[in-house]
């Protein structure tokens, strides 16, 4: 026989309502907030009215021991025997509608639910002025159960209806009374509750809950928690629940409101738990407070109470106004401005549990702890930390800082794990790949925002600071700045740039105020650019080039190769920021990033090869049939790596060792493709032979020259070594050495790299 996990019992209406009201059954505000229309309410009671079923109801028995009591100021208030877990909704519809009482909705307001009712033909409608003036009504059917007197209000309601319709026959009467005496009979509905036994564990009853639920609701760890707290310590919930909905009301005094997220109680339960018990898994964190061991797997009364009073004592910490707001001048000292920078809330909350570790538990200055948490918060916003499997990673990052000794340590520890995100190749290669993206919301993206704020930049064009023009508390017709097209839509639809997603590059967008918007329209850069940029001084010129991250000519460049290097540039704009976060100083304010090198054909052909110049027949076609096209494409992709590894140069293909023009029309015609796609068949072969880095730093052009197209891979010095995977193997180093390319290995390579990026 099978075993079951519930037993089935069966409730009328008013016992229901008496458990309820003792105290017996928990029905949290807080769990499941309610979110149900009127009009349903109004349908259930049709339903009921009707004598049709309307559902079971689930309950899971808290465990509770016999006499045991609540914590906090109530504690005199037993402990409730049974849960809600299924039929909440209803539950708290009838509960509302029969004792009058408010109901707490998903945005923390309370309201009455008001149902009316027709006696004449039984029907139910949602109240509302019309059907308060309409005398058939009974406009708010709470009356009859309020202990006022049944008899009084059936008298009161007839007697308004014969003041309008006239006097009623008294079979008329009789069948009017009928009616309301079957509505007020309502509280002996019966209901069939299965009740789940104490020894099943929570993830049991989520399995259940989802079967038995037709609206496909999952439950998740934080509704068993907050339920938790409902039978255990009703007061810290509702504590939580104040502390979310104060946040959602504009302040008069002290207040949680703030710029950057209206936080819930889940989100608050989350840094609380975590401070008290160390976890980042909700799960575990359930099963402790229910005084589970989690070695042994016993129940017992003594570690419930022992964790109850951690997280008490943890989440007066958590709810305290001065911790709050003190640790939000963190999250603006990191350059964010509101919450439309803030890509991810659990990056903000779980920076808040860091901040109260090192607080509470460690006593750091707040000063200081301001300037740690504000580095913390930019990393983890930057990296998206806490997205996705976050929790796993909060339990990660919880158990390093629980190593910490003394508050130097705890500083240590939270300085080593961001070294370890933020990488030499994470700023080389992640990020520039990260920008390659249209996505306006994306935390690379509002990152960058933030480091134009760190480093007091200006918009385009503009005399003013974003900081102040990002300002949330203004509230003008029209934003102060407006993220421009550097590259116009309609200017790149005309060139054939026609796809949203190209257009729409973040690297094609720059900060202006918006009357400068509004002016440059759909003009191309090379028109609108220079004439604004102009009104500026040298000095203001550099600086702009500098925070927007604009190339050396970028209103002349092809729009891709423009994409491509404005990635990097922007990219190291981020990367001073966060230097300037991390030491108050920003290096070389004024140095503006390596450019590539710009020379003609004409200027190569003076020159010929050099340590800066090298030649080539051909990139994909052999002129000797003995050499296959592997070989060829190779030896220019060793170039391409002997220039990022030395002083950056112009590599011409299409022209001979002597200096002859022989053109790529060879190429085109053994790829069979036009100029615009060899320029992407030699940029993905970079890419995939030297890495994605490799493909900003290199700029391929085409010129005419002679009636025919020689390509220009203009190439700049790279951040750090780039290994070629070519046919010898895959960690391959290229170095210019005069006007030829040689590999170095062994002490040379050693030596080498340590004298170039020293």
């Amino acid at each position: 026989m099978a075993i079951t996990v519930f037993k089935d019992s069966s409730y009328s209406l008013s016992t229901l309502l008496e458990e309820i009201d003792r105290g017996e059954i928990a029905l949290p505000d807080i769990q499941r907030p309610f979110v149900w229309k009127p009009a349903k309410v109004r349908d259930l009671f049709d339903s009921m009215y009707r004598g049709f079923p309307v559902g079971n109801l689930l309950f899971w028995a808290t465990g509770a021991e016999m006499g045991a009591r609540r914590i906090g100021t109530h504690a005199h208030e037993a402990a409730p025997r049974l849960m809600i877990v299924d039929g909440q909704q209803r539950l708290t519809s009838l509960y509302s509608v029969l004792t009058g009482k408010d109901v707490l909705r998903d945005d923390y307001t309370s309201s009455r639910i008001r149902i009316a009712f027709r006696p004449r033909d039984g029907s139910f409608e949602v109240a509302d002025a019309a059907v308060a003036r309409d005398p058939e009504f009974i406009p708010d059917i709470s009356i009859l159960w309020d202990g006022g007197g049944r008899g009084k209000k059936v008298r009161e309601f007839l007697k308004r209806l014969e003041a309008k319709r006239g006097e009623l026959a008294e079979d008329q009467r009789d069948d009017l009374e009928e009616a309301i005496d079957r509505l007020y009979d309502l509280r002996n509905y019966p209901f069939k509750v299965l009740e789940l036994g104490a020894n099943v564990d929570e993830e049991q009853v989520a399995d259940v809950f989802v079967r038995i639920n037709s609206e496909g609701v999952r439950l998740g760890q934080a509704d068993f928690i907050l339920t938790l707290m409902s039978v255990w310590w009703e007061e810290g919930r509702k504590q939580l629940e104040a502390f979310a909905r104060d946040a959602r009301i504009p302040p008069a005094g002290p207040s949680p409101a703030n710029p950057f997220i209206d936080p819930s109680a889940d989100q608050m339960l989350r840094v609380v738990a975590g401070l008290a018990l160390r976890r980042g898994r909700l799960r575990y964190v359930y099963q402790v407070l229910r005084g589970k061991d989690l070695e042994t797997g016993e129940i017992s009364a003594a570690i419930r109470e022992k964790q109850f009073a951690a997280l008490r004592e943890a989440q007066a910490e958590t709810l305290d106004l001065t911790n709050w707001n003190e640790f939000l001048k963190a999250v603006r000292r990191a350059g964010y401005r509101g919450r439309g920078m803030i890509s991810s809330e659990n990056n903000l909350m779980f920076s808040y549990l860091m901040y109260l570790i090192g607080h509470r538990d460690y006593d750091i200055d707040r000063r200081t702890l301001r300037e740690a948490i504000a580095q913390w918060f930019f990393m983890t916003s930057l990296t998206g930390r806490y997205t996705g499997n976050f929790e796993s990673r909060v339990e990660q990052d919880l158990r390093r800082i629980a190593e910490a000794k003394s508050g130097e340590y705890f500083m240590a520890t939270l300085s080593g794990i961001i070294d370890t995100a933020l990488t030499e190749d994470y700023w080389t290669i992640q990020l520039p790949s990260s920008l390659e993206t249209s996505s306006a919301y994306g935390p690379t993206v509002f990152a960058y925002s933030a480091s134009l704020v760190l480093l007091n930049a200006r918009p385009l064009f503009s005399p003013l600071h974003l900081g102040e023009l990002l300002d949330p508390s203004t509230h003008a017709p029209r934003a102060a700045v407006e993220r421009h097209h550097l590259f116009p839509k309609a200017y790149l639809t005309r060139i054939g740039v026609d796809r949203t997603v190209q257009r729409n590059q973040i690297a094609n967008y720059a900060f202006v105020e918006w009357p400068d918007n509004a002016k440059i329209g759909d003009s191309p850069p090379s028109e609108y650019f220079p004439a604004l940029f102009e009104e500026n001084t040298p000095q203001q010129q550099k600086q702009a080039r500098f925070w927007h991250a604009l190339p050396e000519g970028w209103e002349q460049m092809e729009y891709q190769d423009f994409l491509q290097q404005r990635r990097v540039l922007i990219a190291e704009v981020v990367r001073a920021a966060f230097a300037r976060l991390r030491t108050g100083q920003l290096p070389d304010e004024e140095v503006i990033p390596p450019r590539l090198p710009q020379r003609s054909v004409e200027d190569l052909l003076a020159e010929m090869e050099t340590e800066r110049v090298e030649f080539k027949s051909s990139a994909y076609f052999s002129y000797r049939p003995d050499i296959p096209e592997r070989i060829i494409t190779e030896s220019v992709l060793k170039t391409v790596a002997a220039f990022l590894n030395s002083s950056g140069g112009t590599l011409a293909i299409g022209i001979a060792d002597d200096g002859e023009i022989l053109g790529i029309q060879a190429d085109l015609d053994k790829k069979n493709v036009d100029g615009d796609r060899y320029i992407g068949s030699l940029t993905t072969a970079i890419r995939s032979s030297l890495g994605p880095l490799a493909s900003t730093m290199a700029k391929i052009q085409l010129e005419a020259v002679n009636g025919v197209q020689v390509a220009l891979v203009h190439v700049a010095p790279s951040p750090e070594p780039i290994y070629a995977k070519v046919s010898k193997g895959d960690r391959i180093f290229f170095a210019r050495v005069n006007n030829s390319t040689r590999i170095l290995e062994g002490p040379d390579l050693v030596g080498y790299v340590k004298q170039r990026w020293a």
